[in-house]
């Protein structure tokens, strides 16, 4: 009997503990109800109803932030989302040190300038690719300032070397624009420089396509770096939607027809006519076709409605 109660109060949720001393004041041979009313009396409260009562444990959230579910994002996903909309970019450091050097220096400070400016925007991936023999002491016929930047960008893991090597006191140099149109077309991303590329556009019809499409061409202007508002000229995205994978479309804007309420295109005016906004646009024929129509229209019930009684 002590058994079978014991079982009976435990799938009702109470503890043991609280089951034997009510039974050893009451005896063996209690009712179940008088036993229910002693444990309530006791305080004794079954363990679904204890957890509910527990304090639930407060969650840390971030600022700004208004939801306690558990698809929290964590500090910095919205920085990582906002990066990852941007394509990643691939400059051609030869290409930008002479530019900024004036074709006269290779200008590490030129490669510095044009980082900088990608990271202001957000771009996380950014690759430079130099040839390794650039590591070397400066020449005459080849004039180097500022190389200590290209071991500060190596250590950034953001400059990439290409290979070259020396065979009999000759040095054997890797092509490295195939290193970078390579690198940018598996990315998807954008090539910053101002060579067009044309014989590994004659290599590859796909990366033809590709470098017509996501080449960036730029200039100095004071130790300023500027690529253009309009990188696929005047009708193509603008500079924000080139170097963004999901770009966004602008709002249409109509412009004003310049005859105003004097047009008489009517429905076939290409302009915009905001007093034409809550009305039919009508050619000017239809508008006189319906204006002569009511009055006829009027005359004709006139006469009906006399001759009836």
């Amino acid at each position: 009997v002590h058994q079978s109660k014991l079982d009976f109060f435990c799938k009702l949720g109470y503890g043991k503990q609280d089951i034997c001393k009510v039974l050893e004041n009451l005896g063996q041979e209690a009712l179940e109800d008088d036993v229910l009313k002693e444990l309530i009396r006791m305080g004794s409260k079954p363990q679904a109803l204890e957890r509910q009562a527990q304090p639930v444990p407060l969650k840390l959230v971030a600022r700004g932030s208004c939801s306690t579910t558990p698809g929290l994002k964590w500090l910095g996903e919205d920085e990582s989302d906002a990066s990852d909309s941007l394509r990643p970019i691939v400059i051609d450091g030869s290409n930008v040190a002479m530019s900024h050097g004036n074709k006269e220096v290779f200008s590490c400070w030129g490669i510095q300038l044009a980082v900088d400016w990608f990271r202001e925007r957000g771009h996380t991936y950014i690759k430079v690719f130099v040839p390794l023999w650039r590591k070397e002491p400066p020449r005459q016929d080849s004039p180097i300032a500022d190389q200590h930047i290209l071991e500060e960008l190596e250590k950034q893991s953001i400059l990439v070397y290409t290979p070259s090597r020396k065979v009999k006191g000759k040095r054997v140099v890797c092509y490295d624009d195939r290193y970078i149109v390579k690198v940018a077309y598996e990315k998807d991303g954008v090539i910053v420089s101002n060579d067009h590329y044309r014989d590994l556009q004659n290599e590859n019809p796909e990366w033809k396509w590709f470098i017509e499409q996501r080449l960036l061409m730029y200039s100095f202007v004071s130790n300023r770096f500027m690529p253009p508002d309009d990188p696929l000229g005047r009708h193509g995205p603008s500079l924000s939607n080139f170097l963004s994978k999901k770009p966004v479309l602008p709002e249409k804007k109509w412009q004003p027809c310049p005859y105003g309420k004097k047009c008489t295109y009517g429905n076939k005016c290409k302009f915009y006519h905001p007093e034409r906004l809550h009305q039919a646009q009508l050619s000017v024929a239809d508008e006189l076709r319906a204006k002569t129509k009511v009055p006829l229209a009027l005359g004709k019930e006139e006469p009906r409605c006399h001759c009836s009684p």
